[in-house]
């Protein structure tokens, strides 16, 4: 799709370190994120006006989740 083709320009620029996308674009490109495994550019999601955020299709957070334990956080 154009969204994926425009997305994937975005992750193979040399001069972007940090892509901020709100989670309704990020859905019609969840596969090309998915496989993005590259700390650079860092792909973070956003919450947007018009779309309601659910924090359980955050993939910044499905990566994180496990990660660290509780006492990690004290």
């Amino acid at each position: 799709t154009l969204e994926t083709y425009t997305f994937q320009q975005f992750l193979n620029r040399d001069d972007t370190g940090i892509i901020l996308i709100n989670q309704y674009i990020e859905e019609m490109v969840r596969h090309a994120l998915d496989t993005h495994q590259c700390s650079i550019p860092a792909v973070l999601e956003i919450p947007s006006k018009g779309h309601p955020y659910d924090a359980a299709k955050d993939s910044i957070l499905r990566r994180a989740n496990g990660m660290f334990t509780a006492e990690d956080l004290c």
